[in-house]
């Protein structure tokens, strides 16, 4: 079931004869699942044909691990005096941990 995107998403892909660059707003959903080998992630801009577009992701679970940790070793990027990012991203990572725990 997707969800609406509550900030945004940029989206680049690069190929040696071109680039596709697209943008995923508060118009946009989303949907993130875990699946048996890793966790899929897919960005749906609704709309008319011309506008609409979707992204769609699957990375397996050492992989995702390997971004969790560059992730947090990147942290203090995240100015100190942004409580609301920082409070969106504690509470986001305690809830995947404790989802884990139960497992």
């Amino acid at each position: 079931m997707t969800k609406p995107i509550s900030d945004k998403a940029e989206v680049t892909i690069e190929y040696p004869d071109k680039v596709y660059m697209g943008s995923f707003e508060r118009s946009s959903r989303f949907e993130a699942h875990l699946d048996g080998n890793g966790i899929a992630l897919t960005l749906e801009r609704p709309g008319a044909e011309d506008v609409r577009k979707s992204v769609h992701l699957h990375l397996h679970f050492g992989l995702f691990a390997d971004i969790l940790r560059d992730l947090a070793a990147t942290v203090a990027s995240v100015p100190k005096d942004d409580v609301l990012h920082r409070e969106q991203l504690t509470e986001a990572v305690a809830a995947l941990h404790k989802a884990l725990q139960a497992g």
